[in-house]
């Protein structure tokens, strides 16, 4: 992959990203979101998305915010497990239809879990982590310990 400083590149469209992302937030947290399960929805994208430097900065995010290493370990897999209340299913389920339009299904019978103003939050959050992923990814922002 050819790797492209987007910020440096083309800092006015990096700048609005940068707004969009603070709109995004404010969004979630105005519908009501848990500040825990927005982070759980960051890193979610960002795993299927690849991105280690977002996955890295969320991770700590989260933990910061009180997540357990063991929800942290099976959120690939959450579907499987029993460590996700139905409004983080919920959730879970509609930021990967967000992230994988082609795989993923929007979410069925999950209208009780999430309000449409918490739904709507949540969807753009998706949409600007996938935008960020993209600019992790494409910039090569480097990552180690």
């Amino acid at each position: 992959m050819i790797h492209v400083d987007l910020p440096e590149g083309q800092p006015a469209a990096y700048s609005r990203l940068l707004e969009l992302s603070k709109q995004a937030d404010a969004g979630v947290a105005a519908a009501g979101v848990d500040p825990l399960l927005s982070e759980l929805v960051k890193i979610r994208v960002s795993q299927l998305n690849g991105c280690a430097f977002c996955l890295r900065m969320h991770t700590r995010d989260a933990l910061a915010l009180g997540e357990t290493a063991d929800r942290l370990a099976v959120l690939p897999a959450w579907r499987e497990s029993r460590y996700f209340s139905g409004t983080e299913r919920a959730a879970l389920r509609l930021a990967e239809a967000v992230t994988s339009p082609a795989v993923a299904t929007l979410p069925a019978g999950d209208e009780d879990e999430l309000g449409e103003a918490q739904a709507a939050a949540i969807a753009w959050l998706a949409v600007v982590m996938n935008a960020w992923n993209r600019v992790a990814l494409t910039s090569g922002y480097p990552v180690g310990p």
